[in-house]
This record gives C-alpha cells, sequence and structure tokens, in this order.
C-alpha cells in the first residue's frame, strides 16, 4: 500500500479534510498524520498551527504522496535529491508557488492544487459584491441604522445586462463568468494569454485593456507578478463611468490602490475590496465609513464548504493520476507556472 504524508496541523485537517475523504485516504493509503508535536504552538481558531519545517524529513520519509495546505512550511528540493522522493504533491489550498521549487515539477513529481475548487468560492463573493453595491445596499443599510428611511436622491441599478470587464481569464474569473450567465451580461476580457477560440468557448469577447476597463462592472482576476503590478492605473480608474463597481479580489498591487480610493470617497465609484496593498490595510476613518466601499479581510475564497470539499477535490485528480496518468483540472502545469497565481 502506497505511503501518504499529511502535512499539516490536527486543526488544519479538521478544516480541509471530510469525513469521506478521510475514509478514501485510509483505504487507499498508509497515512502519516501531523500531531500537535509536529507544529510550531497552539495557534487559534481563526489561524491553526503551522507545521514545524524540522518535523518534515520524519514525516515525509518513506512517503509515495504528501498532502499540504496553509501552514506546510517550503519544502525543499532537497526531498527530492536522492531520485526517490514523493511522486505526488497534492496541495489542499490555492497557490504552490511558495510550497515547492519549480524545479521538482521537471523531474516527473506530479503537483496538483486546489485552486480551481477555491475559484468557485471567489466566484461566488465577486458576484454577490457586484449585487450588493449595483443595489447600493451598504447605503441603504446606513440609512436604517441612522434612523432613516427611503433615501430618494439614489436608486439601485440591475446587473442583467450590463457590461462586465473580466481582467484575466483565472479560474477565479472563468468561475463568475459561468455565474454570470443567467444574467446576459456583455462579458468582455481582457487577457493577453487567452485565445480567440477560447474566449468563444466561454462565450466572452476579447478586448484592450483600455475597453475592458471602461465597463459599468469591472472585476480583478490577475496572479501577484510583476507585469500586472499597477496595471489598473489611475488613468484607467479615472475612465470608469460614473456609478462604475470595481471588484478586486485578486492581488492588491493590481489596481492604484489610492486612486481607487479617492473616486469613492467623492462618490463618483463604488468597490468592492478583498485585497489591499498592503494588508492588512490602515484606512482612515472617512474611507471606512464611507457607503461606497464594501471591505473584506481577505475571505473571498473561504467559506465552511468550500475548505472542506478542498482535499478531496485534490485526491480526486492525484488517485487518477496515479491510476492512468491523467491530468485532472487540478493539476499545475509547468508550463504556466511563471503567470500561474
Amino acid at each position: 500500500m502506497p505511503k501518504l504524508a499529511a502535512l499539516f496541523s490536527p486543526e488544519r485537517a479538521a478544516d480541509v479534510v471530510d469525513a469521506d475523504t478521510r475514509r478514501l485516504l485510509e483505504d487507499r493509503f498508509e497515512v502519516v498524520w501531523a500531531t500537535a508535536e509536529h507544529t510550531t504552538g497552539p495557534g487559534s481558531a481563526a489561524k491553526p498551527p503551522a507545521l514545524d519545517p524540522a518535523a518534515v524529513p520524519q514525516l515525509v520519509a518513506g512517503a509515495d504522496v504528501l498532502l499540504t495546505s496553509w501552514g506546510t512550511p517550503h519544502l525543499g528540493k532537497e526531498l527530492w535529491s536522492d531520485g526517490n522522493g514523493p511522486k505526488v504533491v497534492a496541495h489542499a489550498a490555492g497557490t504552490v508557488k511558495n510550497l515547492i521549487d519549480p524545479v521538482i515539477l521537471d523531474q516527473g513529481v506530479a503537483v496538483f492544487s486546489a485552486g480551481p475548487r477555491i475559484a468557485w468560492s471567489v466566484g461566488e463573493y465577486c458576484l454577490a459584491s457586484m449585487l450588493t453595491l449595483a443595489r447600493r445596499l451598504p447605503r441603504f443599510d446606513d440609512a436604517i441604522r441612522a434612523g432613516g428611511w427611503k433615501q430618494t436622491e439614489y436608486r439601485g441599478h440591475e446587473l442583467a445586462g450590463a457590461k462586465v470587464g473580466i481582467i484575466g481569464a483565472s479560474s477565479t474569473a472563468r468561475a463568475l463568468i459561468t455565474l454570470l450567465k443567467p444574467f446576459g451580461c456583455d462579458l468582455v476580457v481582457y487577457d493577453p494569454y487567452l485565445t480567440t477560440e477560447r474566449a468563444e468557448q466561454l462565450g466572452v469577447r476579447l478586448a484592450d485593456l483600455r475597453e475592458t476597463s471602461a465597463s459599468t462592472f469591472l472585476t480583478i482576476h490577475v496572479p501577484n507578478v510583476p507585469e500586472t503590478k499597477g496595471m489598473i492605473s489611475r488613468e484607467l480608474i479615472e475612465a470608469l463611468p460614473d456609478g462604475a463597481v470595481v471588484i478586486n479580489s485578486s492581488r492588491g498591487p493590481a489596481i492604484d490602490q489610492q486612486a481607487l480610493l479617492e473616486h469613492a470617497l467623492d462618490g463618483r465609484i463604488y468597490a468592492a475590496l478583498d485585497v489591499y496593498d498592503p494588508e492588512p490595510p490602515a484606512f482612515d476613518a472617512k474611507t471606512l465609513q464611507t457607503p461606497n466601499l464594501l471591505l473584506t479581510p481577505h475571505i473571498a475564497g473561504d467559506t465552511a464548504e468550500g475548505h472542506l470539499a478542498l482535499a478531496g477535490y485534490v485526491l480526486k485528480d492525484a488517485l487518477q493520476w496515479l491510476d492512468n496518468g491523467t491530468r485532472g483540472p487540478s493539476f499545475v502545469d509547468a508550463a504556466a507556472w511563471s503567470i500561474a497565481a
């Protein structure tokens, strides 16, 4: 029976491994679970303890598969230096860029990431934010809490039929595209790597950055790489139509945050921010009180159901790869490493 090492704390295991997946693991593998003695400390309810890097060699010894998640330390290439390292790394979390060295992908190690499953949670967040801000719900909520009633100078708008600009055709963008289908929106995408054929399959039209940005709704879905830093510039923000709704659930540095805040504070546009530059943000009282902003603490991909599904999501693909070499949706392609999140 092949051996699998689960390289995360018991608390994280309870967060990302559901009961069915745990049974499947025990049926298919000799499983080595990390215990409290392998972690760096007690942690907290909000942040489970991380795995102690010193415990990794002991847990990994003889393992064919590594199951990882948040709190797993960086896995150095020395784990594969003798040519007999694990054949699979299945990451029950998002990006693997801080987890492994890309060189191991060239050594035949199959790596899987639950990023596409998290993408669905992010897509729901983006849709919820669009609808919330389009209907001006924070403003009306504030009015009720202050003892008011109708706000006759404000009227919400519908998402149906609107132009939605999507920056980056990542997995989160594709999840949102699926969710937007019933609304009959004009979906416009800027992504230099997206082909015309693939755009037609997605049911979107390609445009340049300027046209895509000049949308009633603008949503950002790009990785944190040098090419995306500041790509949504002050100039593009100034060109947004009045009343536009901007959603950033990807990476804070992708947008000129100061320019965005200025236009939200003067009431011209609305924005939902789940990511910031830097994190956590330190906003003044005026910024925190404006109803034109919906501010959340980097939780777009964080749902109870989504987290519990993560280990099962990557394990399914890892088992198919071990059984017949099939590459499922969570397979990490070495060719796409440079543009991955």
